[in-house]
């Protein structure tokens, strides 16, 4: 592929771009954007129905609509200026034109690209832009790997929609705790102020670590004094921090769960605390995402009434061939997708010492408190005192994650579990995940927390496998 043009350039728009995110349209600042005219078909075919890529299909519509409003047709073939919606609307903010495709173009493709297919239509476009205006810098914007490597077969110079990127690199991603170095009391302790409320340690500390911590932060200092604590406030270059509560000791499990090691101990401080309203928990098939945030729902909900009832959702993406529509209830419709909660809720309740009855009844108990819901039906809800767990949360987008977070009400706990390794979801990365895009935007609140969870606690087959596979 070709080095990045330089100075103004003229993008072609592939129809994945606006279906993956309609404000597309307003992200290319002064460059210009080409339509082909098949873009326009494509979106008109897959317009219909009440799936996101139906709905961004739409709205980019819409947008083009709105722009082209008031617009004389003369103008159209000179190019709309993209300044004409909410996006764009301070004239500082530099901006290019849209144009559509008004003519035939005619574009050499090799005999094995037949014209009559999309994609092929589409690079052939690109291709006479480039033969016709060869002073012109011309790129291919698509979502589709395919279509950039034949884009680059053909000498055309193609690029990902990284726009809607959060970070350039997964590594990057924040990770919820840090580790503090050896000398860290020596720099930090000289103006040190410790004291306690209610049978909590805090300590305000300031020094040079202090101004790259965020709120709700783990920090922790490994070796013969092992110190862990979690960051409460940041003001004016000072920190106040407050030593964690140990959840390893079996007289401070939740629900009957110890932590087994570091993070998940951390996890269950930010699970537990009614001051933090948003929870993210990232890592491995394993390491007990499910499982904690389970246990700390039913401790809250059914022992401290904190919560009416735990919400439990997920996105319907299979891992194999699709079985195809589900009889019943929403409820019944989702069970073959929550075998994660069943799995938890077993080890949560068993025990050797209750009989047969009890069993029933605490499963009868749980089914009253414990509901499964469907994202489908999410939009134009408001929950109030619940405990909401998102399940599988890396397969969401950005725009999702907004619906179903700002579905919260007062009194009401958000917990987003995944695994950004495991993406179902076409054009979805690790670094555009919605997922991704919640850590990264959430980190800065003091009303939220995150973890990563790195060690798995399944079993040392489990464990192997992981490694290997």
């Amino acid at each position: 592929m070709n080095d990045t043009p330089k100075g103004k350039r003229l993008f072609v728009l592939d129809t994945n771009v606006l279906m993956h995110d309609p404000t597309a349209l307003f992200r290319f600042q002064e460059h210009d954007i080409y339509l082909p005219m098949v873009v326009l078909e494509e979106l008109d075919n897959n317009k219909k129905g009440h799936s996101e890529v139906a709905r961004n299909a739409r709205q980019a519509s819409r947008f083009m609509d709105e722009m082209m409003s008031g617009i004389p047709t003369s103008q159209i073939q000179q190019g709309i200026p993209l300044d004409q919606n909410g996006f764009l609307n301070s004239s500082k903010v530099p901006h290019g034109s849209l144009f559509f495709q008004t003519r035939i173009m005619e574009a050499k493709l090799p005999t094995s690209l037949p014209g009559s297919k999309s994609d092929n239509t589409i690079l052939g476009t690109a291709l006479a832009l480039q033969q016709e205006q060869p002073d012109l810098s011309v790129t291919l914007v698509s979502k589709d790997t395919n279509m950039r490597i034949k884009a680059a077969i053909l000498g055309i110079h193609s690029e990902d929609y990284r726009n809607d990127q959060v970070l350039e690199d997964v590594e990057l991603l924040y990770r919820g705790m840090q580790e503090l170095s050896d000398d860290f009391w020596e720099q930090h302790g000289k103006s040190m102020d410790s004291w306690q409320e209610e049978g909590r340690t805090f300590y305000r500390l300031s020094g040079p670590d202090v101004e790259n911590w965020y709120p709700n932060e783990f920090i922790a200092l490994n070796g013969e004094s092992e110190f862990q604590a979690v960051v409460r406030r940041i003001d004016a270059g000072d920190a106040i921090i407050e030593t964690v509560r140990d959840y390893h000791s079996p007289s401070h499990n939740v629900w009957g769960i110890n932590a087994r090691n570091r993070e998940q101990n951390f996890a269950l401080n930010m699970l537990m605390d009614p001051e933090i309203d948003f929870v993210t928990l990232v890592g491995q098939a394993g390491t007990g995402k499910t499982l904690l945030t389970l246990a700390a729902g039913l401790s809250q909900t059914l022992d401290q009434n904190l919560y009416s009832e735990i919400i439990m959702t997920r996105v319907t993406i299979p891992v194999g061939e699709d079985i195809g529509f589900l009889p019943g209830t929403e409820e019944e419709k989702m069970t073959p997708w929550m075998g994660a909660l069943m799995d938890n809720l077993e080890v949560l309740t068993q025990s050797e010492h209750n009989s047969e009855w009890e069993r029933a009844a605490t499963q009868d108990l749980l089914s009253n408190r414990i509901k499964v819901r469907s994202l489908n039906f999410m939009r134009g809800r408001t929950f109030l005192n619940k405990y909401i767990i998102i399940d599988e949360a890396q397969n969401l987008t950005s725009k999702q994650m907004k619906t179903l977070i700002t579905r919260a009400g007062p009194g009401t706990k958000v917990v987003c579990l995944g695994n950004i390794a495991q993406i179902d979801t076409p054009y979805l990365t690790e670094t555009n995940s919605g997922l991704t895009y919640v850590v990264d935007h959430f980190k800065s609140w003091e009303h939220s927390g995150h973890i990563t969870l790195l060690r798995g606690e399944r079993s040392r087959l489990a464990d192997y496998a992981s490694e290997v596979l």
